[in-house]
């Protein structure tokens, strides 16, 4: 009885080069380099039963990607599309999630967490936690907005912007600010100094030396800072601030301080 007759495999120049490259690719895949040698070797004549023992593989393997080659070329020896397993979750499914997550809040908390809301639609929390990130919703996070009342909002922003992206020529423009409530707090015992091989090294006890208050003026285009901490934060302490920046700042440029609205910053001794 005679067998089946093994495709014959005929190599052109370029299928030749190409599959000789994939072969000493040293990033090509694995199994495309394999079947790159299965190919190669049965253009040489060989039978598929001996390509399987050269290269240590099934018969039927190397009979597959033989008829593979001969039917498709070298687009054949690519993997084939392979649908996977079916959707068990259906895109009604999918917007009745997005509109629960975006519309509605569960009875016991503020917003939903993965696990509440697979309770919720009967599907696990991984699904839940894949339909969030495709769609970006974040119900855990809030952030914070402002809305102005100045009728002149609108200009303010635009001279503050100006001045940082375009400051006026031979003029010094500073952002002013204070972080009050500072504690001033130092180590029981002396800070031993890093050596090599040791990191520095402080107890992790404190005292509490009561707080303080720290005025600060940053120039935007050089990064210059000016800074002076005191015990206390009025508009005392504001103006004995601004007359230190006055001090230091050079003759003949103009000075553009950029600060916010805090009261210690619009006492009738400071607009003076």
């Amino acid at each position: 009885m005679v067998g089946r007759q093994a495709d014959v495999v005929v190599l052109s120049d370029a299928d030749r080069n190409f599959l000789e490259s994939q072969v000493r690719r040293h990033k090509a895949p694995r199994s495309l380099s394999d079947r790159c040698r299965m190919v190669l070797l049965c253009a040489q004549g060989l039978q598929s039963k001996d390509v399987a023992e050269r290269l240590d593989v099934h018969e039927h393997t190397v009979g597959k990607w033989r008829r593979r080659f001969v039917q498709g070329g070298i687009e054949g020896l690519a993997d084939e599309y392979r649908a996977g397993r079916p959707r068990t979750v259906t895109d009604a499914q999918v917007a009745e999630v997005v509109e629960r997550t975006l519309n509605t809040t569960p009875k016991d908390a503020t917003h939903w967490s993965i696990r509440s809301m697979a309770a919720d639609r009967g599907l696990s929390h991984t699904t839940i936690r894949r339909i969030w990130t495709a769609f970006g919703l974040q119900p855990h996070r809030a952030e914070t907005f402002k809305l102005s009342s100045d009728p002149l909002f609108v200009d303010k922003v635009q001279d503050i912007v100006g001045l940082y992206m375009s400051p006026p020529d031979r003029a010094v423009v500073l952002c002013v600010d204070e972080k009050s409530q500072i504690q001033a707090l130092d180590r029981e015992q002396p800070v031993l100094p890093m050596a090599p091989g040791v990191a520095e090294r402080r107890t992790h006890t404190y005292v509490r030396n009561g707080t303080t208050s720290l005025f600060a003026a940053l120039d935007v285009a050089t990064g210059a800072v000016i800074g002076q901490c005191y015990k206390r934060h009025r508009a005392t302490e504001f103006l004995d601030f601004l007359k230190r920046i006055d001090a230091e700042m050079p003759k003949g440029p103009d000075v553009h301080l950029v600060m916010d609205n805090y009261a210690t910053h619009k006492t009738p001794r400071i607009k003076a």
